[in-house]
């Protein structure tokens, strides 16, 4: 159950707006098969974080430049391939309520720019002005960095911020924001515990109260 009111609402992308689970689970099995590491290891690690991140934990033998080299590949192979990739339910019309409403919004994601624009217009979801990618922070996830650069893009303290999240790294980032947070989808960590949830946006209301903005659910 979600009743809050705000002055600001802050999104992460992949799994939150955008479900991009075939994509991603591809891109790392890829990776996996050809650098003798196990998928499923990768995927328990990654999900969430800046694919540097990833690499880096997986292959801290390289180089710095091979490290990059590598992310750039994963990358561009990604920007290029859209099959499959479809809204969390509801999302498209919520940021669209949300949008219609005046509510200030950002997307935080750990995705470079070019990849979350491609992901979220495949998705059929509104693109918010203000958009932190992985290029805009210096620390990923779970630091709050990015959270905090949403807030401020937006003009608004994170504490009056709501954020949604799917992810470990992701949940930890917003809480240690000050933001409210509401976790989408079946994640189930201790991070999680006590929060809100919600399984898709349908039935999310938007409506202004005072200088704020009412989100309930």
């Amino acid at each position: 159950m979600i009743d809050v009111v705000v002055s600001g609402v802050l999104f992460d992308m992949d799994g939150t707006l955008v479900d991009s689970t075939t994509v991603v689970e591809a891109a790392w099995t890829r990776f996996g098969e050809q650098h003798g590491v196990d998928p499923a290891e990768i995927l328990g690690f990654s999900h969430g974080r800046q694919t540097i991140d990833t690499v880096q934990r997986f292959l801290p033998h390289l180089s710095p430049e091979d490290q990059h080299a590598i992310v750039a590949t994963m990358i561009a192979a990604e920007i290029e391939y859209t099959y499959g990739i479809v809204e969390v339910p509801g999302a498209a019309a919520f940021v669209r309520r949300l949008l219609d409403a005046g509510v200030p919004i950002a997307l935080v994601t750990s995705a470079p720019r070019d990849l979350a624009v491609k992901r979220m217009v495949a998705a059929g979801v509104p693109v918010p002005d203000a958009l932190v990618p992985s290029e805009d922070a210096e620390r990923s996830k779970p630091h709050p960095e990015g959270y905090l650069r949403g807030a401020a893009l937006l003009g608004v303290p994170a504490e009056q911020c709501l954020a949604f999240e799917d992810a470990p790294a992701g949940v930890e980032a917003a809480l240690a924001s000050g933001a409210t947070t509401v976790v989408v989808g079946t994640l189930s960590a201790p991070v999680t515990e006590g929060l809100p949830r919600i399984a898709g946006y349908e039935g999310l209301t938007v409506e202004r109260e005072g200088a704020g903005f009412r989100v309930r659910g």
